[in-house]
């Protein structure tokens, strides 16, 4: 999908060699006091996590504000939320790539990157809620000494090996699409150390039409595997809920509505991350109004699915005229809930209508705070889907209220501070744009003189 005249994908006077050189003068310049403020803030939250962790370790999952019968809290609600952040950056960087859509070149750096740090922050919050994590490794199917194996019939386990398989594929398809960038960041490194640095991160990387091939087919190998899996993991993820009886939960919709979920809140944090990396690090000419413009349409197309689902939630209950799914979403509208039920429709049903308007969709400003407020929205959703069916099921006798307690707010602030780290020295020390890909997409640009593609 080429942009209009008016709204290029990449601004024109860039050249083949001035784009590695841009890339590399914005990966080689000090960070100034704003880096510093984030990575501070972001490192205090990283050290908090820690303490967390260590606490629940000592005293175990008794410090969280679970009981009977909210056996699953903030952990759970964060690892679902975590899990859906990572995958538009897959979207965006494997199915833009089978589609060939030039306009992705310069969003896949750094959407690679948020899929990556955010499903390994995700992978922290089942193991931790295990209540014995040490013992994480009897979710793997291997033949122990008692003969016993995992439950195969459990959403769960299949839900252990679809992360494992989608964190994997994720992590060899980030790092080969940056070797050919950082071997541009060797040839221009200013320290000896850093071109020593630079030059282990390349694996030898010289270039050659072989190197290049065998890069193109392993890439789009990569890229064939990821897009399927962008849907299973999130389906499976939807299992381990609607396979359960309970009502709010026991619904067919939940895998189409978790991967809508799931890319909506993740094409909103490409853009709460995209907005200020695009202003901080002076990337207008490669991030221009044309990729606002698409993710921002992106956005409103997943989002109109999304409260599509929000309204079959409503209407399917009392369609059925089921008892118990009435209870559970008056409950949700009226109940101790309320507010968070609300709150979730406000923040994912109308900041996206703004981005109707082809003005506002080119709005840095008006993007960041829609992609806020669709981020946290989506938190909402995930926190009263998990606690609101857990606390109010078929008997009465059985009701109970769930109240996150301080280590459960400490645990998932400390999660926003370790994918902040990451990102932020990822940031720091490697090219947030794709040199390669900017490169190709200025290749085939059509000559100003002959109008043929150079």
């Amino acid at each position: 999908m080429s942009g209009p005249p008016e709204m290029p994908a990449i601004a024109p006077g860039h050249g083949l060699a001035s784009i590695g050189d841009a890339v590399a003068l914005r990966t080689f310049a000090q960070r100034g006091r704003g880096w510093w403020l984030l990575f501070g803030i972001a490192s205090a939250l990283a050290l908090l996590f820690a303490v967390a962790v260590g606490r629940l370790l000592w005293s175990g999952p008794g410090v969280w504000g679970l009981g009977v019968p909210v056996a699953w809290g903030l952990a759970i609600s964060n690892y679902v939320w975590w899990i859906g952040i990572g995958m538009a950056g897959t979207f965006i960087s494997a199915a833009l790539h089978l589609t060939d859509q030039p306009w992705r070149a310069a969003l896949a750096r750094y959407a690679e990157s948020m899929t990556v740090f955010a499903v390994a922050v995700s992978g922290f919050f089942p193991i931790l809620h295990l209540g014995r994590p040490w013992f994480f490794y009897w979710l793997f199917p291997y033949p122990d000494s008692l003969g016993v194996w995992p439950q195969w019939k459990s959403a769960l386990v299949w839900d252990f090996l679809a992360i494992l398989a989608y964190l994997i594929v994720s992590i060899i398809y980030w790092y080969v699409s940056l070797v050919p960038d950082v071997a541009v960041l060797r040839d221009r490194a200013p320290t000896q150390g850093a071109r020593r640095f630079y030059g282990l991160l390349a694996l030898g990387w010289q270039g050659s039409r072989r190197q290049w091939t065998a890069h193109a087919r392993f890439s789009g190998l990569l890229a064939a595997l990821a897009v399927p899996l962008v849907f299973s993991v999130h389906s499976m993820v939807a299992l381990d809920f609607s396979q359960a009886t309970l009502p709010g939960w026991h619904s067919a919709i939940f895998p189409p509505f978790f991967v809508a979920g799931a890319l909506y809140s993740g094409f909103a944090m490409a853009l709460v991350l995209g907005i200020p990396l695009r202003a901080q690090l002076a990337l207008g000419d490669f991030i221009t109004p044309l990729h606002l413009d698409r993710l921002a349409r992106i956005l409103l197309a997943v989002g109109l699915f999304v409260n599509y689902a929000y309204l079959m939630e409503i209407f399917v209950p009392f369609y059925s005229r089921d008892e118990y799914e009435i209870h559970t979403v008056l409950t949700r509208m009226g109940g101790p809930y309320a507010p968070v039920y609300w709150s979730m429709l406000a923040l994912n049903l109308l900041p996206v209508q703004l981005l109707w308007s082809a003005r506002l969709r080119t709005q840095p400003k008006v993007l960041f705070g829609i992609g806020l407020a669709v981020v946290t929205g989506m938190w909402l959703e995930r926190y009263m889907l998990v606690v609101t069916s857990l606390s109010e099921d078929y008997l009465p006798s059985s009701w109970g209220h769930y109240l996150p307690s301080f280590w459960d707010w400490a645990l998932f602030a400390g999660s926003v501070g370790v994918f902040g780290v990451m990102f932020l020295l990822f940031v720091r020390w490697l090219p947030v744009l794709s040199v390669s890909e900017l490169r190709g997409l200025v290749a085939r640009r059509p000559d100003a003189r002959t109008g043929a593609s150079r």
